[in-house]
């Protein structure tokens, strides 16, 4: 199914300017986006993924990864195809960059088989756009949102941030929380490892917070974005924004175009040694064998929740504060 993109504007020569995100292409027509899933029909830009669903599923809620919106709970998480960043590294680029078979899902049904797992007893909470990018999906995003909010559902983004702020605005009344995928702090490292632009990435950050609950997930990739000075530049950044907010370092595995080594694993505790000092919360992901994916209290360090793997245990909080000692911790449940 197609549906008319939301915004764009019209051209010279029969063209369509996209203005969903910072890339602004002009498509001319019969021609499709970077994104490959914007078409230029005769002047008018449509979503050819509209309701194109190439997987989903129920997930763990820590899979997104989110570790303080409702902890140890399951999210009916469903993505498409398509992506406006072109990641040497992408960990989904069967979906993101390739054409693999989809099946048609409407916003309604969509709803419907979230509020089944309910149903059947398993604690979901909601829909995660996920798996590639949900901008690039934004007109169903949008209408799929709306109708989950009515029926009393929650809606996370798993995005890489790279939007518009008009857009980004528009859809917020609608999202509860969000996991951005800052992929470095050098635009340097965006321009040349992901075609991409750095600045756009923070300001989505920095506009989405206050608005719902925001986490940060940065894959460390061996030798181009782990050094101790960009860490640094990194964290400062986040906890001039607000130190409460989790920031995930992930361990990276050679992948689609990159076939660097994996991230030493005293790289990763390095960086978790410096965000510490300013962050309140920081987890590694993809390392197990660190056991630094449990979230403790800052202040006494008791262990508030236990993970191991997706098997999740809440333990002494209270009324969002830990019951040992009393300190204020940032979680949503």
């Amino acid at each position: 199914m197609r549906r008319e993109v939301m915004f764009y504007t019209r051209g010279a020569g029969g063209a369509a300017n996209c203005k969903v995100c910072p890339r602004l292409c002009n498509i001319p027509p019969g021609k499709r986006g970077f994104c490959r899933v914007r078409e230029n029909r005769e002047g008018t830009l449509y979503a050819t993924n509209y309701g194109e669903c190439s997987s989903y599923a129920l997930d763990p809620i820590e899979k997104k990864p989110l570790y303080h919106f409702y902890p140890g709970s399951f999210i009916f998480s469903l993505g498409t195809v398509g992506c406006n960043l072109r990641c040497g590294f992408c960990q989904n680029w069967q979906i993101a960059h390739e054409d693999p078979p989809t099946t048609y899902l409407s916003p309604r049904r969509a709803v419907e088989l979230t509020l089944q797992q309910k149903e059947r007893g398993y604690p979901c909470v909601g829909l995660a756009y996920t798996y590639s990018e949900p901008f690039m999906w934004y007109e169903y995003v949008y209408d799929t949102a709306k109708l989950a909010r009515e029926a009393g559902l929650k809606n996370v983004l798993v995005t890489n941030g790279y939007v518009n702020e008009e857009p980004l605005r528009d859809l917020l009344p609608y999202i509860d929380a969000m996991n951005v995928d800052v992929k470095a702090f050098t635009d340097k490292f965006y321009r040349t490892t992901c075609a991409g632009r750095l600045d756009p990435v923070l300001r989505t950050v920095e506009t989405s917070h206050g608005h719902c609950h925001i986490e940060i997930t940065t894959l460390l990739v061996t030798g181009l974005n782990d050094s101790p000075e960009e860490i640094e530049s990194l964290v400062d950044w986040l906890a001039g924004l607000d130190p409460e907010i989790p920031l995930h370092f992930s361990r990276y595995f050679p992948n689609y175009k990159m076939d660097l080594p994996p991230t030493p694993l005293e790289t990763l505790q390095r960086a978790r040694e410096i965000a510490r000092r300013k962050l309140r919360y920081v987890y590694i992901g993809n390392a197990p064998q660190l056991g630094a994916s449990s979230t403790l209290c800052p202040g006494c360090r008791e262990v508030l929740v236990n993970r191991e793997g997706y098997q999740v245990r809440v333990g002494k909080l209270a009324e969002g504060a830990c019951a040992g000692c009393g300190e204020k911790i940032s979680v949503v449940m």
